[in-house]
């Protein structure tokens, strides 16, 4: 007789929660350590990588300028929350967080070089709103009880920092929020299930 292969079986909710924090301070220890040796071997030179609007030369740069930052503070002030919502998202699968943050990061920045005012755009807030917008679009898309509830979650820890999508301080950019926002919730549709399905007759 010809083997029988075992049935593939989910993710236990413990190795779920472990992927997830894996994932997550995963991603921080990665913007991390670009810092640590930016700063410390190039004195600050990589955040010439910043996206810079409708410049062709830094259309490149949207791929990388959400894991840059000018100095420590300005990444300090965005670790806790990417940490967290990054975690949150990971919770829902590693594959499907991965895919989010390829989205959020090609069209969030992408529309930051085709729609920002002048300058160089670089900050990991792009990621943090754009995991903000997936956690919302996706309690909204889904109306699923543990979606809706970790959106409330979010909500709930860092709803306050929406105000960030409208413009106030001139060194902030509040279009990388918007556009992440916008990126996250796209995300968000392009990645919920199923929730119908047709039935076709004869």
């Amino acid at each position: 007789m010809p083997p029988v292969s075992k049935p593939r079986t989910a993710l236990e909710p413990h190795q779920h929660f472990g992927a997830a924090l894996g994932a997550s301070a995963g991603l921080l220890a990665l913007i991390w350590g670009q810092e640590i040796v930016d700063q410390l071997i190039f004195g600050g030179g990589l955040d010439r990588y910043g996206v810079v609007p409708r410049d062709l030369a830094s259309l490149s740069h949207v791929f990388i300028a959400p894991f840059l930052h000018a100095n420590f503070a300005h990444l300090i002030g965005n670790s806790m929350v990417l940490l967290v919502l990054a975690f949150l998202n990971a919770l829902r699968g590693l594959g499907r967080f991965v895919a989010a943050t390829a989205v959020i990061v090609v069209l969030g920045e992408g529309l930051v070089w085709l729609l920002a005012r002048g300058g160089n755009h670089l900050g990991a807030s792009e990621l943090v709103f754009g995991y903000l917008g997936l956690l919302i679009g996706s309690a909204w898309y889904e109306r699923h009880i543990g979606a809706i509830a970790t959106a409330i979650l979010a909500l709930f820890l860092y709803g306050g920092v929406l105000w960030g999508v409208l413009p106030s301080d001139p060194y902030i950019s509040w279009e990388s929020h918007l556009f992440g926002f916008i990126a996250g919730l796209v995300a968000a549709k392009w990645f919920a299930p199923q929730r119908y399905h047709k039935t076709v007759t004869k």
